[in-house]
């Protein structure tokens, strides 16, 4: 399947979902696991804006890629974003669509400091 670079670097992008487990298989609630780091894969919903249109993407990230503090709003940089053709059957039918998946998402607003 193919993969593709999408450049973000003059886009806004905040959070609108934010980050949880990827779950596999329904059934089993199984997390799935990044095959190269062996960390957690999360999801996160994410508005991306640019050239007066805006889109919602789930995108797939490993968890040691997340930063603290994604909440609803909290406008982020998101590193190595790609999406790829997907295909598969289940129970007889075809489905097909678009992942995205991510190295990292940062918060672009500053942590609190620590007391």
């Amino acid at each position: 399947m193919a993969t593709f670079k999408i450049d973000t670097s003059t886009a806004v992008v905040f959070v609108v979902v934010p980050p949880a487990p990827k779950v596999v298989n329904k059934q089993t609630r199984e997390i799935a696991i990044d095959r190269e780091t062996g960390a957690r894969m999360l999801t996160v919903g994410l508005t991306i804006a640019d050239d007066g249109e805006a889109n919602l993407y789930t995108v797939s990230v490993p968890e040691t890629g997340i930063s603290e503090g994604l909440t609803v709003g909290t406008m982020v940089a998101v590193t190595g974003l790609k999406a790829r053709d997907w295909e598969n059957e289940f129970n007889g039918q075809k489905r097909h669509g678009i992942s995205f998946r991510a190295t990292a998402i940062t918060s672009l607003v500053p942590a609190p400091a620590r007391g």
